[in-house]
């Protein structure tokens, strides 16, 4: 684990902390990747987290959540302790399997789906993955294909035309 400090800052109402340049290239080297998405580990002020390191507008930023700190947005300024390491770690999310079941019945969705970017599709299997009870299960994978259908806004967007 690499251990820094940093101030909280907030870009939008995203609080995040800047990760310093030699702890970065510690874990691109680990990573083999200093592009796209980095998996991280570590901890916030002793509390446990994964997150993804990723890069805004030209910088690497570690933003950090309620989940990580409670009350973030509210501590911006502040200077908080932080380790963190590369996480080699699966974190692939497999798709329900009603959703699977789904999608090959709807050929229009399936097509639609798989034309999506990466990241809907992800967030669209994320979303139904995260679900608990077997009827938001249901109810939501007839919203995802009526969405893909162009019928119903779904995950807080507009039908896809």
């Amino acid at each position: 684990m690499l251990i820094f400090k940093a101030k909280l800052e907030i870009i939008g109402i995203n609080p995040f902390v800047f990760v310093p340049p030699q702890i970065l290239a510690q874990i691109f080297e680990e990573a083999k990747k200093d592009r796209g998405t980095i998996p991280v580990c570590g901890t916030v002020s002793g509390k446990s987290y994964t997150q993804t390191l990723l890069k805004y507008k030209g910088e690497w930023r570690l933003y950090i959540n309620t989940v990580m700190l409670k009350k973030s947005p509210k501590r911006v300024g502040e200077t908080i302790e932080i380790t963190i390491a590369y996480d080699p770690d699966d974190r692939t999310i497999h798709p329900h399997p009603r959703l699977v079941s789904a999608l090959s019945k709807s050929p229009k969705a399936k097509k639609k789906f798989e034309s999506l970017s990466s990241s809907l599709q992800k967030e669209i299997i994320r979303y139904i993955a995260q679900l608990k009870t077997d009827e938001s299960i249901i109810r939501n994978v007839q919203k995802a294909i009526d969405f893909l259908n162009g019928k119903t806004r779904f995950i807080g967007r507009d039908p896809i035309r």
